[in-house]
């Protein structure tokens, strides 16, 4: 009975399979993350044409992505994880048709390379969709495909001026818009020697010919350059500086050991991350889900791989291997360049791995080569790379785990403090040390506080509201000082944002724990003197009556921030603290006796403050004085708090009640 076996028709489809997989399966739940906000409020809020001055100074090639993605795609997060979905698939996809146009019957070998690159787990920014797709995968895409174009003009020799032109405009598109992919394109001139050599051996005579066959595309790319150059020193870019060396003898001493980290990283390190993070939590719930997926995948990849209908000549693996080794070594070495000189270090799992994009073509070809070249037997060197495979997919499940919790705490976050804030004076900073979200800053986070308190707001205004992160700004332009009455002054794009010192609001969002607004009287820096400096410094400018208290609460669109959370303990704790500033302490008590009464506790011992003063507030000391001790119990660190609350509360409770509270507290007389 002849074996079952794959079409070479069924490859796309396995491909989508694997991008689902991989990138897919945790879509509804992924969000906007650091610059998606700042992109998406400008196509909400000033529309796709302001992308042209808002990237003249940087990247102005980009501009027309920008404007075109956002005239067709509306701010909505699950919209841009779909669209990076699809963007991911076309490009393994073009990966695969311009490889197979280089080489027409290494089907398994490009078909790996294509893998390799698909599930590439050096790289864990795909969920940061809204900026990644236009600012670099757009381009990449470009690039990939002015390959297969290039490879189909020498193919095709009829239609090879056609071709080349499309070559051409891809290749444009590849590079203009973008610095990522300067230095890439020696790689095509090793394309195409590859596939000169098909007819004719002489090494000069080949690479002459080769040559003349990359001099359209080498032209291009040197415009680029010109370009880059002169933007760099004669325009007016405003991006990064280029690094500087004192001398040759120092840049040896800087290079020699990056390039051993770099393949040190890129040929081990992202490769068996999973493996490491699954050693470390075995017993985590994403763990377990991503040591099942991998598992599925490897047997996936196994079954799928051994069983593909193959029809090429086996002949010349050594050559193959060779090529795809020295590929992959340029394309590792020259992907560097452009971040290494800008003195960007290369750090994986962070925000930097975002560097590894112009790397992960080079990094497939090398280990696809090396595969090819130490595995003779196919059935093993297929086993082999379907387990690097299906540890990388893994790898990716994690990753996009770590973006749905951050969107979580993100939307988490601003329900809250919708409910502590319900309305503010325009013109208010909101003062931090820090955000208790992996993929987000200050001025990116700027974006939903204005989307939800200014949803009328109007081009040419100033931006009425701006979070502000004292660790990172604190005595630059934005934030010199934190002395009252300075200027706080945030550029954002083509807009900007004047406030205030003495107009600010301090609030701190732990990571376990809830919302709160600072203030010298109940939020003081003597009760969290154990936090950050750059927090409790700050804490005497705070002013809460920039609160409007009575206004109606926001309405947060829940495309963007999804339905209300369930009013579980944050909740009851941060309307609570708004019932406190209204003087309304009834209704602090009635929120406390109601989050009690569902089985709602605080984590974080500093939230039973509110409500312990409520029950003075009303007479019940003995309810008090319980939550007073079980609260100090818990925390040692509340007696501060519990003895400015319980002097507070002098005037209002009986004396001796309070003093017999102000001993159990072991308060200074």
């Amino acid at each position: 009975m002849p074996k079952f076996k794959f079409s070479q028709k069924t490859i796309p489809i396995f491909l989508a399979t694997l991008t689902f997989l991989a990138y897919g399966l945790l879509i509804p739940w992924l969000g906007f993350y650091w610059d998606d906000w700042s992109f998406a409020w400008i196509g909400e809020f000033l529309g796709p044409l302001e992308f042209f001055p808002a990237f003249s100074f940087v990247r102005p090639f980009v501009s027309p992505i920008f404007a075109l993605t956002t005239s067709l795609i509306p701010p909505i997060p699950i919209l841009w994880q779909i669209f990076g979905l699809l963007m991911r698939f076309l490009s393994v996809l073009a990966l695969w048709w311009s490889l197979k146009e280089i080489w027409t019957k290494k089907t398994l070998q490009t078909l790996s390379v294509a893998l390799l690159f698909l599930l590439f787990p050096g790289y864990s920014q795909q969920w940061v969709a809204f900026t990644h797709i236009n600012q670099e995968w757009v381009s990449l895409v470009s690039y990939i495909f002015s390959f297969g174009l290039m490879a189909r003009a020498f193919r095709q020799p009829i239609h090879a001026k056609r071709n080349t032109a499309f070559a051409l405009f891809f290749l444009f598109w590849a590079l203009f818009p973008t610095e990522y992919f300067v230095t890439l394109e020696p790689i095509r001139f090793l394309f195409i020697y590859a596939m000169v050599g098909e007819e004719i051996s002489d090494f000069w005579t080949r690479v002459k010919e080769s040559a003349k066959r990359w001099l359209p595309y080498f032209l291009l790319w040197m415009t680029n350059v010109l370009w880059l150059v002169y933007f760099y020193t004669k325009g007016e870019y405003s991006s990064y500086s280029i690094r500087e060396s004192q001398n040759s003898a120092k840049l040896s001493l800087e290079i020699i050991p990056e390039i051993g980290e770099l393949f040190y990283k890129f040929l081990w390190q992202i490769w068996v991350r999973f493996i490491q993070i699954i050693k470390d939590t075995p017993s985590a719930p994403t763990s377990i889900l991503g040591l099942a997926l991998a598992i599925f995948t490897f047997a996936l990849l196994t079954i799928y791989l051994q069983n593909l209908k193959l029809t090429d000549s086996p002949s010349k693996r050594f050559l193959w291997a060779s090529q795809a080794i020295l590929i992959g070594v340029a394309g590792l070495l020259l992907g560097r360049i452009p971040s290494w000189l800008v003195g960007f270090p290369l750090k994986i799992g962070t925000d930097y791995d975002r560097l590894t994009i112009p790397m992960m073509l080079g990094t497939a070809f090398l280990v696809a080569g090396l595969l090819e070249l130490l595995i003779k037997n196919k059935k093993w060197r297929t086993v082999v790379l379907s387990g690097i495979l299906a540890f990388a997919l893994g790898q990716q499940f994690l990753s996009a785990n770590l973006f749905r919790r951050d969107w979580e705490t993100q939307r988490n976050l601003l329900w809250q403090l919708s409910w502590r804030i319900p309305a503010m004076e325009e013109g208010t900073t909101l003062l931090t040390h820090e955000l208790p979200m992996i993929y987000e800053s200050d001025k990116s986070f700027t974006a939903p506080l204005n989307w939800i308190y200014a949803p009328d707001y109007k081009a040419g205004d100033l931006m009425p509201y701006a979070f502000i992160d004292t660790k990172k700004r604190l005595g630059g332009t934005i934030l010199p000082t934190l002395e009252p009455d300075t200027r706080i002054y945030l550029p954002y794009r083509t807009v900007e944002y004047e406030g205030n010192t003495s107009a600010v609001i301090v609030f701190y969002a732990p990571k376990n724990g809830c919302l709160r607004v600072l203030d010298s009287t109940y939020a003081n820096a003597k009760l969290y003197k154990k936090e950050s400096h750059f927090l409790t410094d700050a804490i005497f400018l705070s002013d809460p009556d920039r609160v409007k208290v009575d206004a109606e609460s926001p309405i947060l669109p829940a495309e963007l921030f999804g339905k209300e959370p369930a009013h579980e303990w944050c909740y009851f704790s941060t309307k609570a603290e708004l019932a406190r500033q209204r003087g309304n302490w009834a209704e602090v008590v009635r929120l406390g006796d109601e989050a009690e009464a569902q089985g709602f506790y605080p984590v974080d011992s500093f939230e039973w403050l509110p409500f312990i003063e409520g029950y003075v507030h009303i007479g019940n000391l003995a309810k008090a004085k319980e939550l007073s001790e079980v609260a100090i119990k818990k925390d040692p660190r509340l007696q501060n708090g519990l003895c400015q609350l319980w002097a507070r509360v002098e005037a209002v409770a009986e004396k001796d009640k309070v003093q017999n509270m102000q001993e159990i507290l072991g308060c200074a007389p």
